[in-house]
């Protein structure tokens, strides 16, 4: 075994491990990092990565011989070849200097590795004063109900073909969010239903797929979501009805939870917050 759990659980602010992410407090163990790191060797999918859903081969992997391993902190880099490339560091630790220390190894290992990018990623936890970068929220189904909104949020397939049809447009106009990527999978018949909120026969706003997967204790797991609604639709509250109506399926198809990540102080953020979700800590991502 390469990690020494107590040397890594007591700097482990955030639940978030390498190329998988955000993982339930419950499922965090030596055993997930070990998995991580034999994964790097094959290149294939865990059988609990969300990604594994896209198909294809995995873009992410640990450069396990860079790992560094020691009481206080490890540093975990990973080696992406998309676009330009990069290579991210996850530094896990409470020292500041930390950061500085991770920086230096992400440039080394990206002129190593013949990539553009390199970055520092930490993990931090819930109660870090003015946070920023992204925040890790959990949604506890087993909490309470989560009952169907009143609104107009069907399953794209649900509604009538002319309004099916202006999903396309809408899709392209939220490229940015991901939409013109879910689309492509849609069409394909290859992810679950998106469900979608229409205004005078027109899909301004989406969120989906909706695929629930067992985590890695076997726990059902509702998979993150794409989400959007245009701009000139919003103010009316059809993004906390698409949210809801998501939170929905999920309680109603036996998902036990879901975890999502949301720009601090963003709106979708403050919907999350809104909603009584807990936050697990946060990321904070930066350019080395």
């Amino acid at each position: 075994m390469f990690f020494r759990w107590d040397w890594l659980r007591p700097v482990l602010t955030a639940p978030i491990v390498p190329t998988l992410g955000p993982v339930h407090p419950d499922v965090l163990t030596v055993g997930l990092f070990e998995d991580v790191l034999r994964a790097a060797d094959t290149g294939a999918f865990l059988p609990y990565d969300k990604d594994r859903r896209w198909g294809g081969e995995k873009d992410e992997k640990v450069l396990r011989e860079d790992v560094i391993h020691q009481p206080g902190h490890t540093l975990i880099p990973i080696l992406s070849r998309r676009g330009r490339g990069t290579v991210k560091v996850l530094a896990y630790g409470l020292r500041d200097s930390l950061v500085d220390e991770a920086a230096e190894l992400a440039t080394k290992l990206a002129a190593a590795h013949d990539v553009v990018n390199a970055r520092v990623v930490r993990p931090l936890g819930p109660g870090t004063a003015h946070p920023r970068g992204t925040r890790i929220q959990l949604k506890d189904f087993t909490a309470g109900p989560c009952p169907a909104p009143d609104g107009p949020v069907h399953p794209v397939t649900a509604w009538p073909t002319s309004v099916q049809e202006t999903f396309a447009p809408f899709a392209e106009a939220m490229a940015g969010d991901g939409l013109a990527f879910l689309h492509t999978h849609m069409q394909a018949g290859r992810c679950g239903p998106v469900l979608a909120a229409a205004v005078e026969d027109r899909i301004v706003g989406a969120i989906g797929p909706m695929e629930i997967q067992p985590d890695a204790i076997g726990r059902p797991q509702l998979m993150p979501q794409y989400f959007a609604v245009l701009p000139e639709a919003r103010g009316q509250g059809l993004g906390r009805v698409l949210w809801r109506a998501a939170m929905h399926w999920g309680q109603s198809h036996g998902a036990a939870y879901q975890l999502l990540q949301t720009e601090v102080d963003g709106p979708s953020d403050h919907l999350c917050q809104t909603e009584g979700l807990t936050s697990l800590g946060f990321t904070d991502t930066t350019a080395a």
